[in-house]
């Protein structure tokens, strides 16, 4: 019989619209001002942090409507801005230099659909208010570290294939190899050139001297500089994770830029602390040999240098790095048997040959190991870079008891809070060089809030235009398709909360608002194909059955093209182009769904099955 479709698809149709429904809820109870708090450089937050907030606040009569202990970090909720912002002074003040004060936003979703995994969908920068940083990855750092590295390397080399040497030096993008005759300097390039493929080598005699130069190739120079940003970006992403910002935005931005976003972070200045977090850690061999009060009036052994720990302390350290904190690939906190703080180290497979090999030789020696953190100095190049200080810190310093390996353990930690600091940035990775700020940016919630209500306008406006002319064109059947563009949008609200990674920005409006207009013409093509065959005579069983059927190849057609337009889109656009494509091509499989399967099962609820005389169309 024409017009009638089994049970299951009336199901199907509804549970659908109502599972979007429900997980589209959420987004109807919005965002409280809040603050999160989270430990300083790794120090920890806990249930006494809990209770020196609550009495604090209570001592100055700011009311708040929750405080509560989440993945490491506290969030503390409040009824409206002005008491969030007094807050944050009073929170700050109470917990002092130990803890990140954060102005944040947080949903407000009810228990009950958060037990089911229903959130509102997360909002971008633009939407959200937040925190926008551009910043530009040192290169010359990059490279002035490898430089050294290949140094150390040329020296090791040299040394194990008895090669003798009279100087090595490194310049700024090369170096070179002084040797004491022509068959040293035919010896040393054959060695060097066999172990390191990547480099050109190019040797001089000239006035007696004998020197072998070596440089990167320009595919390595490349490659360095890829990875460079490429690791950095992970090693931020990983750092602003560790530290407890939601839903953070850390992508590469031309050859040595990258942009970090930090939607609901209203507080530029704390934001920087978060990423103040940026820094490299290295371990290195103590000098043992050298006299410290000789080393802090100047005098330092060759190869070795004067570090100091928090507390003023110097450290004579050998120059050379036994292994940077990119070999790590886990560490955590723990204690010992005798209940003192350790912390346990995974390294990589190159990490652990490295470390096992100087462990091995160097049993009973002291290691330490040095932070590094780079900050802005408040100048800049003739060029406009920023000029960067670089600030080091001995964190520690262990006897090797052992050969290590891949794993290991640091002892000799002061407290349990500095061992799970010390975790934290091992865990986190150090940067392969250091980062600057080169521009900033602010976006309140009040213009984020703005941004939402415009872009909700124009939806309700371009929905309210849609219906009226859909209701007076094609009247009962236009009644139809409006309740099938209301549960498109439904359907694309509680599809986009449910996706994890799916962030809705004013594009991503736009794209609703398109899809608004694309939904309600694929109801026009059906609709006037079934006045097609009422003109032709069919009976309105028939026509309505023509109709949807003739009318599908056009419109799989149509919204097949310009989804694969929105595919091409998200795969080679950045940002913004992205939300946009995101919300489109939801919005055309939902706009299929809906116009097609949606209203057939009204009209067929409406007409199957029953002797109809006269459509209203």
């Amino acid at each position: 019989m024409l017009n009638r479709y089994p049970l299951w698809k009336y199901l199907m149709v509804v549970m659908a619209i109502l599972v979007a429904a429900l997980y589209a809820l959420p987004n109807l109870y919005g965002e409280d001002p809040a603050i999160q708090i989270t430990g300083a450089r790794g120090a920890s937050v806990d249930m006494a942090t809990m209770d020196t907030i609550t009495n604090a606040l209570d001592k100055e009569n700011l009311s708040h409507k929750s405080v509560s202990l989440e993945n490491g970090s506290i969030l503390v909720r409040f009824n409206d801005t002005d008491t969030q912002i007094g807050a944050r002074d009073v929170i700050s003040e109470a917990l002092g230099p130990d803890a990140i004060v954060a102005l944040n936003l947080a949903a407000s979703t009810p228990s009950w659909l958060e037990s089911i995994g229903a959130a509102p969908m997360k909002l971008g920068l633009d939407l959200r208010g937040g925190v926008h940083f551009l910043m530009e990855v040192d290169m010359d750092s990059a490279m002035n570290k490898l430089i050294s590295q290949q140094e150390e390397a040329f020296r090791s080399e040299l040394r194990e294939e008895k090669i003798r040497y009279r100087a090595i030096h490194a310049g700024k993008d090369s170096v070179e190899v002084t040797l004491r005759n022509a068959e040293q300097l035919a010896q040393a390039e054959s060695t060097l050139k066999s172990k390191h493929p990547d480099m050109l080598f190019t040797d001089s005699d000239s006035n007696g001297r004998f020197v072998l130069s070596a440089t990167f190739t320009e595919a390595r120079l490349t490659e360095i500089r890829n990875y460079a940003v490429e690791q950095n970006i992970t090693i931020l992403r990983n750092r602003v994770n560790e530290l407890g910002v939601a839903e953070p935005l850390v992508q590469r931005q031309g050859a040595s830029r990258i942009v970090v976003e930090l939607p609901g972070v209203q507080d530029t200045a704390r934001a920087k602390e978060i990423l103040g977090a940026t820094a490299t850690l290295e371990f290195r061999e103590v000098d043992m040999q050298a006299d410290l009060s000789a080393a802090a009036n100047g005098r330092v052994p060759a190869g070795s240098e004067v570090k100091f720990d928090r507390d003023g302390r110097p450290a004579v350290l050998k120059k050379r790095v036994i292994l940077g904190g990119s070999s790590i690939t886990d560490a955590s906190s723990s204690a010992d048997e005798y209940g003192r703080p350790q912390v346990n180290i995974s390294l990589d497979s190159e990490g652990g040959s490295k470390m096992a090999a100087f462990s091995r030789q160097n049993i009973g020696k002291l290691m330490a190991t040095v932070f590094a953190e780079y900050k802005d100095s408040g100048k800049r190049t003739p060029e406009g870079k920023v000029i960067l200080d670089k600030h080091e810190e001995v964190i520690n310093q262990a006897t090797i008891q052992s050969a290590l390996g891949r794993s290991f353990r640091i002892t000799g930690i002061d407290s349990a809070a500095e061992a799970h600091n010390l975790a934290l940035l091992l865990r986190a990775g150090a940067l392969i060089a250091p980062i600057s700020i080169v521009e900033e940016r602010t976006i309140g919630p009040s213009m984020g809030q703005q941004n939402i209500d415009m872009g909700v306008q124009a939806c309700l406006w371009g929905l309210v235009a849609v219906m009226l002319f859909t209701l007076v064109y094609y009247r009962k059947f236009g009644f139809i398709a409006n309740m099938a563009l209301i549960a498109n949008l439904v359907l694309i609200i509680g599809i986009m909360s449910m996706i994890p990674g799916a962030t809705m920005t004013l594009p991503g409006i736009a794209g609703i608002v398109l899809t608004v207009g694309m939904a309600v013409d694929a109801n026009v093509l059906i609709f006037e194909r079934i006045r097609e065959e009422l003109r032709e005579g069919r009976s309105p069983q028939q026509a309505i059955h023509q109709g949807y059927a003739n009318a599908f190849s056009t419109i799989a057609d149509a919204n097949i093209t310009t989804l694969l337009t929105a595919i091409i889109l998200f795969a080679v656009g950045t940002g913004a182009i992205k939300g946009f494509a995101v919300t489109l091509s939801i919005g055309i499989l939902t706009s299929m769904f809906t116009a097609i399967i949606g209203t057939r099962c009204v009209v067929n609820l409406l007409y199957g099955g029953k002797r109809v005389t006269k459509l209203s169309i």
